[in-house]
This record gives C-alpha cells, sequence and structure tokens, in this order.
C-alpha cells in the first residue's frame, strides 16, 4: 500500500515505515502529524485518484528530529567580465517516518476549524465601525496637536472653515480652536 501526499508544499510517495525528508514543519520532535491532502491511493492493485484530494484518506507520520540539508553552493560568473558571485545554502528540513496510511474515515486536521472559528470574531469589529458616530467638531478639552493634518483638515472641513486645504498644522489647529 502507498500515497502520494503533499507535505509541506511538496508531493511524496510514501507507503508505512518509510523516512521522509520534507522542508521545516512547525510540530516539534516526537509529535505526531497527519496529512490529509492524499491525491493517490493505491491498496493491492486498487488505485484511487483523488479530485483533487481523496475525501476521508489520510497519512499518519512521527516527527523524528529536525535538521538542516546538505550544503548547495550557488556559483554565478559572467566571462571576461570579471563578475563572479559564491553563495551557499542549506535547507532546513524534517525527518518524518509514515507510521499508517487510512483509506477512509480519517477527519480533517484542525487548521481548518481554527480559520472557522477566525471569521466570527472579525465581524464584530466592521459593526463596531459601523455603529460608531463620526466626530464632527472637536471638543475644548481634546488636543489638537495630536492630531494628524488630515484628521484636522477633516474637522475644519466638518466647521466649514473655507481655505483649510492650504493651511499648515498650526494653521489648522489655531482656525479650530476659535
Amino acid at each position: 500500500m502507498y500515497a502520494i501526499v503533499e507535505m509541506a508544499g511538496q508531493q511524496f510517495k510514501v507507503a508505512k515505515d518509510q523516512k521522509v525528508y520534507v522542508h521545516r514543519l512547525q510540530e516539534e520532535e516526537g509529535k505526531k502529524v497527519t496529512f490529509d491532502k492524499v491525491l493517490l491511493l493505491e491498496d493491492g492493485g486498487n488505485v484511487t485518484i483523488g479530485a483533487p484530494v481523496i475525501e476521508g484518506a489520510a497519512v499518519e507520520a512521527k516527527v523524528v528530529k529536525h535538521l538542516k540539508g546538505d550544503k548547495v553552493i550557488v556559483f554565478k560568473k559572467k566571462r571576461r567580465k570579471g563578475y563572479q558571485k559564491k553563495n551557499g545554502h542549506r535547507q532546513y528540513l524534517t525527518e518524518i517516518v509514515v507510521e499508517g496510511i487510512v483509506a477512509k474515515g480519517a477527519k480533517k486536521a484542525a487548521p481548518a476549524k481554527a480559520k472557522e472559528e477566525a471569521k466570527p470574531a472579525a465581524e464584530p469589529k466592521a459593526e463596531k465601525k459601523a455603529a460608531a458616530p463620526k466626530k464632527e467638531a472637536p471638543k475644548a478639552t481634546e488636543d489638537l496637536s495630536s492630531k494628524t493634518v488630515a484628521e484636522l483638515k477633516e474637522m475644519a472641513k466638518a466647521k466649514e472653515i473655507s481655505g483649510y486645504s492650504s493651511m499648515k498644522k498650526a494653521e489648522l489647529i489655531e482656525a479650530l480652536s476659535k
């Protein structure tokens, strides 16, 4: 039995008890990880292809350790120009061991639930902004010097002060305090 699964932005052909090196995952060493983006599943000659993924299928794995890959040398040169650049790179990797492939009955990953919970939290902010009335005139106790020029111009427009668009900040504060 093997599966083609998407892990950390890459596709891998995995089987039970196989070691795989993937781009760095956020999980700690020793934790179990479930990948639910299974694209193809083969079980004893019976091949199932997802469109784009197979619903209910998942690959369960355990994070063994985090490490860095081999150094890759990047050398750039333009002949007869005296241009040479040498650079190196080591990719951050995570070593995982596939513990099992579940064909049916796997649950969705937790991040999808977190996204659903985040949406209702964003809506009350929009309601608060719509419910709050706009300030038209400054109060005498309010410090106008802490306001931005754009806010002062808006307040001058609300008070119907002429020529506010060409005024500087000090002139706006003086005109509004009258």
